[in-house]
């Protein structure tokens, strides 16, 4: 399984406003630059970004886009989400009831791989854009147990 284009490069982009957006908004046109993403792409993805009401638009000289809230409480889960970028590790639809397999039933390893996207889910969630570009990203050890900080977890960490 592989995050989608649209994902990393929503990430990308609204780690780099993050980043550089403490003085104001930040154009798409310096983003596209430092990020290597095609500024019409990037028009593309700030179009789903604002309707989510992850940014704002900024119009006028230093026009550009910033964050609608604090980096603190943005996570790299809302804003893969709000591309409508699909993470789903299994072959078939998790809204159906109908498996992948040929009569409709779920295959063997189902449970194996909706568990892992309940993983994948959850981590992001608990990432937030300070945490990116703090490069504050959780990260197991081998052989540590599979939870995950959730927020109450990295609110006492960043505290």
């Amino acid at each position: 399984m592989r995050l989608g284009a649209k994902g990393r490069y929503a990430v990308m982009a609204m780690a780099d406003i993050a980043r550089h957006g403490e003085g104001g908004a930040v154009c798409l046109a310096e983003i596209a630059e430092r990020q290597e993403i095609s500024l019409a792409y990037l028009e593309q993805l700030f179009a789903r970004l604002r309707r989510a009401g992850l940014v704002k638009s900024v119009r006028g000289p230093g026009g550009g886009y910033r964050l609608a809230g604090p980096a603190e409480t943005i996570s790299v889960g809302a804003v893969v989400q709000a591309v409508d970028e699909p993470l789903h590790a299994t072959r078939c639809d998790a809204a159906s009831d109908v498996g992948c397999m040929a009569q409709g039933e779920r295959c063997a390893t189902h449970h194996l791989w909706a568990a892992l996207g309940d993983e994948i889910e959850h981590f992001l969630g608990a990432v937030s854009l300070a945490d990116v570009i703090g490069r504050r990203i959780p990260r197991r050890s081998k052989g540590s147990p599979s939870a995950l900080p959730g927020p109450s977890a990295h609110a006492e960490a960043t505290a």
